[in-house]
């Protein structure tokens, strides 16, 4: 298993990978969608090694009561709801427990998309080849539905991209994006954060100023 000093190291060892990818090679424009808040840094390494406009693409995880880590699913910034019945199954979660946390999270989306949307304006997805990029991918909720977001907003192409995943999450995310690129994928895959050296959790601030600056000047 490969180990990521930080976000940055794996955005950077991202961005060497994608340089050679056949959706990038051939790109005639590509945009770089950070998934708030690990995928923001991550994301930023890669579009300032591939010179490419860089956004955020808000999407919230519908947390398990018992583990919050543990996504069932996911809701994006236009309210549209992706839900893994299985694990809910598994889970034995309630009609009321998933209304619930589906109310909470949306709020939780807005109040994101105002505080983003004040350090980036929205970047033009129409035709563009969009590399979805976060600093891993556990149930795969989450990337999900930010794949689904940028082609609903115009993406040409979608290309899933993270430091790390559980083995046989690149056939798994098959259906989600164009092409699934996953530096590293271990066998006994139990958190994303197993594959940094330092994981620590950004606040507010940190993923604003990622974002800022990347998607300034290099846009």
């Amino acid at each position: 298993m490969q180990v990521f000093e930080d976000r940055q190291d794996a955005g950077r060892r991202l961005a060497t990978a994608l340089s050679t990818h056949p959706e990038v090679e051939g790109a005639e424009r590509i945009v770089v969608l950070g998934v708030p808040r690990g995928g923001l840094p991550v994301g930023a390494e890669v579009a300032r090694a591939l010179r490419a406009p860089f956004d955020v693409v808000v999407v919230r995880k519908l947390r398990s009561p018992h583990n919050q880590e543990l996504g069932f699913g996911a809701i994006g910034a236009d309210g549209h709801v992706e839900v893994n019945d299985d694990l809910v199954a598994r889970l034995g979660l309630s009609t009321a427990e998933i209304e619930q946390e589906i109310a909470d999270r949306r709020d939780a989306v807005g109040r994101r998309v105002a505080l983003y949307r004040e350090a980036a304006a929205p970047a033009d997805l129409e035709g563009a080849v969009a590399i979805v990029v976060d600093d891993g991918i556990a149930t795969g909720g989450t990337a999900r539905l930010a794949c689904a977001y940028a082609r609903r907003n115009g993406a040409r192409r979608v290309l899933l991209a993270a430091p790390v995943g559980p083995a046989g999450v690149t056939e798994r995310m098959a259906d989600a994006a164009d092409a699934v690129l996953v530096l590293s994928t271990p066998a006994e895959f139990l958190s994303v954060g197993q594959a940094y050296a330092d994981f620590a959790q950004l606040s507010d601030t940190d993923a604003v100023t990622a974002l800022r600056v990347a998607a300034g000047p290099a846009a």
